[in-house]
């Protein structure tokens, strides 16, 4: 399953223990929102290809 991990602020340690558990035996792409200037082109297309999105809030 492809599944689409976007996240608004930089992962803490909590954060990315719980994204390696959802990520296991899946195909993740992870789209970063809190990078200057993020291409939400990108985003939206993103989350059509991907079967899951999990917002990492």
């Amino acid at each position: 399953m492809k599944k689409l991990f976007v996240y608004r602020t930089e992962p803490d340690e909590l954060t990315k223990q719980l994204a390696v558990g959802l990520a296991h035996g899946h195909e993740v792409t992870e789209f970063n929102l809190f990078e200057p200037d993020p291409d939400y082109g990108r985003l939206v297309d993103l989350i059509f290809a991907h079967e899951k999105v999990v917002s990492w809030w």
